[in-house]
């Protein structure tokens, strides 16, 4: 099978890596960057270089851009990919994406399925993807009733070989919602804690907790601004959520309520073992 990918970014960069790595598909890239190119060939990375043009080639299309970037690579090109082929994107929003590209991709005889790679860094950019960035990572698709079952199949099996450890099937709306606690609100506690004055005086005084609440801080301030206003409405429930809850830490230890604070503590631990013992299923 011949592969493509537009976007030599992390993502696209590691999905090519772990390609060449784990499975015997050719891969071929399209960038503007032409040192991802460069670097994506010297490493052998992929198999050389494509055009938009010969997206017709292509049996899969991984479309690897900014959201709006997808949206709008797949729309002007959609008349280039290859006829009864599959292009997937890797976006972490997938409603905005499918409800853009589905419809105008099928009426070219091309089938799209939002898919959605869980893995990620705090680096981009093809210089820090590894080509086994998606081990132990899920693999989330949302076919929609439309798509034919054949492609869902054929991109499960790739997601396989590739190396990510599991396939899930979502809808759309119930990714949007999902990802919107265990992404998106991650960044936005995370770019909000960094504000505390008390930033520029912890070294010396940070460990493991620093370090993890601090890490997703460091983000492409653009894409996730894409991302956030796409998914506004389950990411504003989520904020507002956390907010109560926060609320309710605040004026317990204000009151100095000692029982009201330890029960808030234990319900916070119960839910986080709970939660380790689902996963462990």
């Amino acid at each position: 099978m011949k592969i493509g990918i537009v976007g030599l970014g992390l993502i696209g960069g590691s999905l090519a890596k772990a390609i060449k790595k784990n499975t015997e598909h050719s891969c071929f890239a399209l960038d503007i960057d032409r040192a991802a190119i460069a670097g994506a060939i010297a490493q052998e990375a992929i198999d050389g270089e494509i055009t938009a043009d010969e997206l017709r080639t292509c049996d899969v299309t991984i479309v690897c851009l900014h959201p709006e970037q997808t949206i709008s690579f797949i729309l002007e090109n959609k008349a280039k990919f290859k006829k009864n082929s599959i292009v997937i994107d890797s976006c972490g929003v997938k409603a905005a994406i499918v409800e853009a590209v589905e419809k105008p991709l099928a009426e070219e005889g091309v089938s799209f399925l939002g898919c959605h790679p869980m893995a990620g860094r705090e680096f981009s950019g093809f210089a820090y993807s590894v080509d086994n960035l998606f081990e132990k990572a899920s693999f989330i698709m949302t076919p929609t009733d439309d798509l034919p079952a054949k492609a869902v199949r054929e991109i499960s099996q790739l997601a396989y070989e590739i190396g990510f450890a599991r396939v899930v099937t979502s809808t759309t709306e119930e990714h949007d919602r999902i990802i919107a606690f265990t992404s998106q609100l991650a960044h936005v506690v995370s770019s909000a804690y960094v504000k505390s004055p008390s930033l520029l005086k912890q070294a010396g005084f940070s460990a493991g907790s620093f370090k993890d609440l601090t890490r997703v801080a460091k983000l492409n301030e653009n894409m996730w601004t894409e991302l956030f206003l796409m998914n506004r409405q389950p990411l504003v429930d989520e904020i507002d959520c956390i907010i109560a809850r926060l609320t309710e830490y605040r004026d317990a230890i204000a009151a100095e309520d000692a029982d009201g604070l330890r029960e808030l503590l234990k319900a916070g631990r119960e839910l986080k073992e709970l939660s380790n013992n689902q996963n462990q299923k």
